[in-house]
């Protein structure tokens, strides 16, 4: 084959003796385009303040927050309510999604339940939840585990549904008992949809727990956002969701990093660390 015929790979800018890809680089082209404009924008009072906050503004919101503990406190505050929910949550798809995955009698009772269930609008639940427990904390985790239960029961579920019954033909060949069958064959092929769950489980319950600190909440990251829509305060605003949004990317960075280490074995994953 002719090594001409062959597009040259681009060479990497060096800044200081470090080599950086020129890929990384023109994906943050758009991005700092964007908050050009937008610092543009605020500065020439095309976009009001009252509307959106400047760069500029935001950032030096987020520093006096920080600096003042206001922020770490809320943040410290909404990190337990979602790692509690979640933890609910997940646990009960698990436990249910492994009732109704095998056994045929647990899928005639729980599936059709959980199938009804799953179409509530759970984000809608707010006012029945507080009617039934209060304005407490309570409502909250509830809501939070709600929401993040049904991505791992329908996950998992799949996955139990996808094991390959020629694997367990192939367990019980070598005399493996049910129970054996299940630690050995079924979980470990149904783990890659649960990890899957799980992320989708963290998404849902970071939202929810937006929805769930507008209930008399006193502290937290909802609070902090809705005290300052009061006082149109839009650069609290934006700092508010955007330490939503990087939480939500770094707890799924988590679950990635353990679904690598977790599933090190198959050959998809195998191929995607060389």
């Amino acid at each position: 084959m002719d090594e001409s015929a062959i597009p040259a790979r681009p060479r990497a800018f060096r800044f200081d003796g470090i080599s950086v890809d020129p890929k990384v680089v023109r994906r943050f082209i758009s991005p700092l385009a964007i908050l050009l404009l937008w610092q543009l924008g605020s500065m020439y009072h095309v976009i009001p303040a009252t509307k959106l906050a400047a760069p500029t503004t935001i950032l030096a919101t987020f520093w006096s927050l920080s600096a003042s503990g206001e922020l770490p406190r809320d943040l410290s505050v909404s990190l337990g309510r979602v790692l509690v929910g979640l933890l609910a949550g997940v646990c009960a798809g698990a436990v249910l999604a492994l009732v109704a995955g095998l056994s045929r009698t647990g899928d005639d009772s729980v599936d059709p339940v959980m199938q009804g269930l799953r179409t509530l609008p759970y984000l809608g639940m707010s006012p029945l939840l507080i009617l039934w427990f209060g304005i407490g904390e309570f409502p909250k985790l509830a809501l939070v585990a709600f929401a993040s239960a049904f991505p791992v029961y329908l996950t998992l579920l799949g996955g139990i549904r996808a094991v390959d019954p020629k694997l367990i033909e192939a367990a019980q060949a070598f005399g493996l008992d049910r129970w054996e069958t299940i630690r050995a064959v079924i979980l470990p092929g149904a783990l890659a949809p649960a990890l899957v769950g799980l992320r989708y489980a963290l998404g849902a319950a970071w939202l929810s727990l937006v929805v769930g600190e507008q209930i008399n909440a006193d502290r937290g990251i909802g609070y902090l956002i809705m005290d300052a829509r009061d006082f149109l305060r839009t650069d609290v605003i934006v700092v508010g969701l955007l330490v939503y949004a990087l939480l939500g990317l770094a707890t799924d960075a988590i679950v990635r990093l353990v679904e690598r280490r977790a599933l090190e074995w198959r050959p998809s994953i195998l191929r995607e660390a060389r």
